[in-house]
């Protein structure tokens, strides 16, 4: 058999303000690259350590079991939702997006007995609806998105835990999408169980999973029947291996993910995590000047939009996927398409990590004015770059 070798890779250079992977920092892709050690070696595991560190500062905790998961975002869900369910168990889930539908859809293969409120997409639940649905179905665990990918909304979490812990429950929260883009306060808002991922805010490329689990929640894994489903995600296993008195094998950590990480956490802390939130609060603003300029409205109501995230709809007579096309081959920007009942009717714009600067959101806005003028769309040339410098020059 005659054996071919493919060139070597050469990707191309992209604006990512889709709805992840967001654009990594040259120093963080430098630090993929360092020299690998073993995954027991006396340097990676003071990395561990610095790792966990600045990610309990990051999540605003001080819980022991915080730690980065080796697997996507995808598998933090996995994770939390197999260590705090065991079969029969009841857990009740909010959907109101993709996220939610899958964390559902996870919790019924881990074997729980489980109950869904929804929302339409867009939309979030009320301290009411939780309360309501909790009493109803006596859950020991309630899961919710903190920041629906899929929609662009935000859900507010406070008085949310309150009730969800006065009924005996569990709070497990997605923030794949928040952490490091707006607060996230696990000790202060009392939340039990919860995960992210390495590629939206953090601007990290994708491969781990930051969790973190409170004492309760380390109780209930403490108190457990039967074994975790889930040997890889095992907390009760694994969580030896991130632990300064025993270091137990577990599995072989991606090392160079984990300094990619590392130095990725550095740079979140480096700015100052207040400095982030408004950064990320900033661009959004005057992206949202620009494109108010072109007639352009949101999927989601303010009070509940996502900064990094800006779900948008498509005006009428707008080819959805030309658009994009053209924004990807010509400028080189990606944004991501809508999903679920969104699927053709919103834009997803990311304004995550490194991509939220104002000269992506500038960029992006005369690359858009250029397409939607290409489709015939009556619009102010420079009217929308106009508009997002007007907020910038006002906000100082």
């Amino acid at each position: 058999m005659t054996q071919s070798v493919p060139q070597p890779l050469n990707p191309p250079c992209r604006i990512l303000m889709g709805p992840g992977p967001s654009d990594t920092h040259p120093r963080v892709l430098a630090a993929l690259g360092a020299p690998t050690v073993g995954h027991l070696d006396p340097y990676f595991l003071q990395t561990m350590n610095e790792v966990q560190d600045m990610l309990r500062q990051i999540f605003q905790t001080q819980n022991k079991l915080t730690l980065a998961v080796s697997g996507t975002g995808s598998a933090g869900m996995e994770t939390c939702v197999v260590n705090l369910i065991e079969r029969g168990d009841r857990m009740l889930v909010g959907v109101n997006g993709v996220f939610g539908g899958r964390m559902k859809d996870v919790a019924e293969r881990a074997g729980a007995e489980v109950s869904a409120i929804e929302r339409p997409f867009g939309e979030v639940f009320s301290p009411d609806e939780v309360a309501a649905a909790v009493k109803a179905h006596s859950p020991k665990v309630v899961g919710l998105v903190h920041a629906e990918t899929s929609t662009g909304a935000l859900q507010p979490l406070e008085e949310i835990a309150k009730i969800v812990h006065d009924a005996g429950a569990l709070l497990l929260v997605d923030c794949v999408t928040s952490l490091g883009g707006v607060p996230v306060k696990v000790d202060e808002w009392g939340l039990d169980a919860v995960y992210s991922g390495t590629q939206k805010c953090l601007s990290c490329p994708p491969g781990l999973a930051p969790v973190t689990f409170s004492q309760r929640a380390l109780d209930a894994i403490d108190a457990r029947k039967t074994k975790v489903v889930s040997w890889y995600l095992d907390m009760t296993m694994v969580r030896n291996y991130w632990s300064d008195s025993s270091r137990a094998y577990h599995h072989t950590a991606p090392i160079n993910m984990n300094y990619g990480l590392h130095e990725a956490l550095r740079l979140v802390l480096e700015e100052g995590l207040d400095n982030r939130f408004a950064r990320h609060r900033r661009n959004h603003l005057a992206l949202r000047a620009g494109l108010a300029a072109l007639g352009i409205e949101y999927a989601v109501a303010e009070e509940f939009r996502l900064p990094m995230l800006n779900a948008v709809r498509i005006p009428e007579g707008v080819d959805d996927v030309a658009v994009r096309s053209r924004l990807l081959n010509e400028f080189g920007i990606e944004i991501g398409a809508g999903l679920g009942p969104m699927k053709g009717r919103t834009w997803r714009i990311g304004l995550m990590g490194e991509a939220s600067s104002s000269r992506n959101v500038l960029l992006f806005l005369a690359a858009l004015e250029n397409c939607l003028s290409a489709q015939g769309a009556s619009i102010q040339p420079g009217s929308s770059v106009a508009a997002a410098n007007a907020f910038y020059s006002s906000a100082g």
